[in-house]
């Protein structure tokens, strides 16, 4: 039988891995707005400089948001709906095996993300604390 303490470090280990490509790749589309708003526009998005602040909020501050365990259901819902966004706007050319596998590995995290929907933070975050605090 699992016990709680180890349930709830192992959604605290589970926040921290899928949270780590999000701030990744939010920090480096801060970092290179110019690179990623060129993307953005290659892939044919009409307002790009909209695009990348919109892509930033969510990729970065979804990604740390998850990690602290902040708002964690509402925000896995939006970043499980972003990876299908994404995989359908930028890894939608299934000739290129590469970008299958990106298509697919977004599809994983939606799954993933859904069950972070369901499951919650765990103890180890601040949902919990604010519970804990509110009694």
């Amino acid at each position: 039988m699992i016990d709680d303490r180890t349930t709830n470090a192992t959604l605290l280990v589970g926040r921290l891995l899928m949270s780590a490509i999000f701030i990744l790749a939010g920090l480096t589309k801060l970092t290179g707005a110019a690179a990623a708003q060129a993307m953005m526009t290659k892939l044919g998005l009409p307002v790009p400089m909209l695009a990348w602040v919109v892509t930033v909020v969510i990729e970065l501050g979804g990604g740390l948001m998850l990690l602290a365990g902040v708002m964690t259901r509402p925000v896995a819902v939006v970043l499980g709906l972003w990876c299908i966004a994404t995989a359908l706007v930028a890894h939608f050319n299934f000739a290129d095996p590469q970008m299958r596998g990106h298509f697919m590995k977004n599809m994983a995290m939606c799954g993933g993300f859904a069950y972070v929907a369901i499951l919650g933070a765990g103890a180890y975050s601040i949902d919990a604390w604010r519970k804990r605090r509110a009694g």
